[in-house]
């Protein structure tokens, strides 16, 4: 029996509707977090990716020393050519899936547009926007920071860019069929992925200082060669052609197997419906 002037007992023990509203939605992202991998993993691997690369550029900035005071720039040069590599992926990846989100997909391939020709117009929207992001942010370092890109790699820059942007198109192209294929609770590759080859790409520091198993792996890289290069350039003002020709052949690799992938994939979406689908 309830107090004298207190609510009854069974109104005090029972959760009220606020509490129930949010259990509900608590019980909603729970699931949606369990049924989807790529959003469970998400949890867990940015603070990772974030550890290993400023692990391994305080290792080796720790054993050299002076090695900011022969290369002016040297910070502001990497970061714009990973930009060229991030952007040119991450505008493929992303155009694609404004084509899923707005339900384009569907209505694109009934027309008499092939694949192929879809692909070519990221690639080319995808050059217009590395342009203007990153070609702004260069010019602008010349009065902020008195640094200029241009005169510092000179005529290397044009090799460095195609090659980064070739690497960016072919990893943008696999992350698009990927999902194309598991869905839009997928999205989260877009930027999972080309964050989980920038610790191998040397950056920021030289390939040996990785351990010496994972060198391989980064050797297998097209950006690795071309982020030596450009150190290459920058210290000893020599241009490594065999670094432009490994790059190089990397690169056509790379974009064989991302063709690959996109077409098996593609078709299997095809044949299953999944051209329309939209939602996680």
């Amino acid at each position: 029996m309830s107090a004298i002037g207190g609510p009854p007992a069974s109104r005090t023990s029972a959760p009220g509707p606020a509490f129930r509203r949010v259990r509900a939605m608590l019980r909603r992202h729970l699931y949606l977090l369990r049924s989807s991998w790529p959003r469970l993993l998400e949890l867990a691997y940015w603070p990772t990716v974030q550890m290993i690369l400023w692990g391994y550029i305080t290792r080796f900035l720790t054993g050299h020393t002076d090695f900011l005071s022969h290369a002016a720039g040297f910070f502001i040069a990497a970061v714009l050519l990973w930009d060229v590599l991030f952007r040119s992926q991450l505008s493929v990846s992303l155009l694609f899936m404004e084509e899923m989100y707005a339900r384009h997909l569907g209505h694109l391939f009934v027309s008499p547009l092939r694949p192929y020709e879809l692909v070519l117009s990221l690639f080319t929207m995808s050059v217009i926007r590395v342009l203007i992001g990153v070609g702004g942010a260069a010019l602008l370092a010349i009065p902020i920071h008195h640094f200029s890109i241009f005169s510092a790699l000179g005529p290397a820059l044009v090799a460095f860019f195609a090659n980064l942007l070739f690497f960016g198109w072919a990893m943008g192209l696999m992350i698009a069929a990927l999902v194309l294929r598991l869905g839009l609770g997928a999205e989260s590759l877009a930027w999972a992925l080309i964050f989980l080859i920038q610790p191998l790409s040397g950056v920021y520091y030289p390939v040996t200082t990785l351990p010496a198993w994972l060198q391989p792996i980064a050797w297998s890289l097209p950006s690795a060669p071309i982020f030596e290069g450009m150190r290459a350039v920058l210290f000893s003002d020599t241009f490594r052609t065999d670094l432009l020709l490994h790059a190089i052949l990397l690169n056509l690799a790379w974009m064989g197997l991302a063709t690959v992938v996109f077409l098996l994939l593609f078709r299997s979406a095809r044949n299953r419906g999944l051209l329309l689908q939209i939602g996680e």
